[in-house]
């Protein structure tokens, strides 16, 4: 990826020389990225990489499954994900849970520079580290005995 910098003096109503600099700035004006719309792109980036089963810990995730339950509720993309950003650079820090006989260091590598070049090409950003926390490992007969205990929870209610 070739980085595209820019070296800009403005001069501001007061008559004081501003030089911006990155790609977010130009003559015409700055641009600045909330964390909210890194924190998206970074978590639906990391979710596309095979071997991925979630983001977040197990509190993130049951209060997630819960959020999308409520009619109206919607799939929170940055679960997981916490990021600090500058104005020219981003940190991304993403907590995963990974599916059973994937190895853990090459997903970790193929999440990292998935993150990485979503993010810098959508914003713009540098982004200068991605940390990755593996919280579990999911087991497919982890969902079979999720749907046996919601058979016996619909039982019990009838």
């Amino acid at each position: 990826m070739s980085e595209t910098t820019s070296n800009v003096s403005r001069t501001t109503g007061a008559g004081v020389a501003v030089k911006a600099s990155g790609p977010l700035a130009s003559t015409q004006g700055t641009t600045s990225i909330a964390d909210t719309v890194v924190s998206k792109i970074a978590g639906i980036a990391a979710k596309d990489v095979s071997g991925v089963f979630a983001l977040g810990g197990g509190a993130s995730r049951a209060v997630g499954a819960l959020r999308e339950r409520i009619p109206g509720g919607r799939v929170n993309h940055s679960q997981g994900v916490s990021v600090e950003v500058g104005e020219t650079q981003a940190a991304v820090d993403v907590d995963l849970i990974a599916e059973y006989g994937v190895a853990i260091a090459d997903l970790a590598n193929s999440v990292r520079r998935n993150v990485i070049s979503s993010v810098e090409r959508m914003t713009g950003l540098q982004v200068t580290e991605v940390n990755i926390s593996v919280a579990d490992i999911h087991l497919p007969q982890d969902d079979d005995d999720a749907d046996d205990e919601s058979q016996q929870r619909v039982v019990r209610v009838q």
